[in-house]
């Protein structure tokens, strides 16, 4: 009986400590609060969907809040650098559930660090601070080539739309890039991934939704305007543009190789001389 006890003892020293938050940034934010308030290191923090590790103990339930959230933020502000900030949020922005333990334990050890001690931001032999920097690194590199890749079709009402779906959710870091590029013209960037865009009109952007996808003038899988609403024009200048791209490709030095490394194949279904 004794023997039992022990191992019993034991297991419950092993248990582990598990959070469960509803997957936002604010959830996040939370988590860290409740963190610091409980006195706890949480080993796993997962999302509402996810499957419990096998024998995990009753998790803790984060409950957003957004009063927790914003003084965890503060606190922040008065520890990191500007570039520190855009580095969680940027990497916050690759919707990476791998992303999500990492950036707790980094949050975490920002507020863990000795009065005067050199800010963690920089430490890039630390394994969080160098899995946030490198998902960073992701959506920044994603955010390029949304620049590089977007297609733009006219519609008949002389508005100009670019339907994308990338892999990490940058379309709020390209707006002012094409609101600045684009300004004397109406444009839709629409993300059909994340089904919603935005939408300017010569004066702002705005975020759009639509109530019933199925409803709109253009085809979510390939971004092309349905015939009745493409303008005449832009017709006539997709094919020469297609006509154009065959016409300086040198067979001779073609390398598909590097042309999939600079371009890769899951934009080229919205990108007009790929179709």
């Amino acid at each position: 009986m004794a023997e039992l006890l022990k191992k019993h003892y034991l297991c419950r020293l092993n248990v582990m400590t598990i959070y469960i938050f509803d997957n936002t940034f604010e959830g996040l934010l939370t988590a860290v609060f409740d963190a610091f308030f409980l006195h706890q290191q949480p080993e796993f923090l997962l999302s509402e969907e996810e499957q419990l590790p096998l024998f995990a103990d009753e998790p803790h339930r984060v409950v957003t809040d957004g009063e927790k959230a914003s003084r965890v933020w503060k606190g922040l502000e008065k520890h990191l650098s500007k570039t520190g900030l855009r580095v969680i949020t940027l990497s916050w922005m690759s919707e990476e559930r791998a992303l999500n333990l990492p950036l707790f334990r980094f949050i975490c050890k920002v507020f863990r660090q000795p009065a005067g001690a050199p800010s963690i931001e920089n430490n890039a032999s630390d394994e969080d601070v160098l899995a946030v920097r490198n998902t960073c690194r992701r959506v920044l590199h994603e955010q390029l080539r949304m620049k590089q890749f977007i297609r733009f079709q006219k519609a008949k009402d002389g508005t100009y739309l670019a339907v994308v779906s990338p892999d990490h959710n940058v379309l709020p870091l390209v707006t002012d890039h094409f609101q600045d590029r684009f300004n004397d013209q109406p444009w839709l960037i629409y993300d059909a991934k994340r089904h919603y865009g935005y939408y300017y009109d010569g004066n702002a952007v705005t975020h759009v939704t639509f109530e019933n996808e199925a409803a709109v003038p253009f085809n979510l899988s390939d971004g092309k305007l349905d015939a009745d609403v493409l303008s005449a024009d832009d017709e006539m200048f997709q094919n020469l543009w297609r006509t154009y791209f065959k016409a300086i490709c040198i067979k001779e030095r073609m390398n598909p190789k590097k042309q999939l490394s600079d371009m890769p194949r899951r934009y080229w279904k919205y990108m007009t001389e790929k179709n």
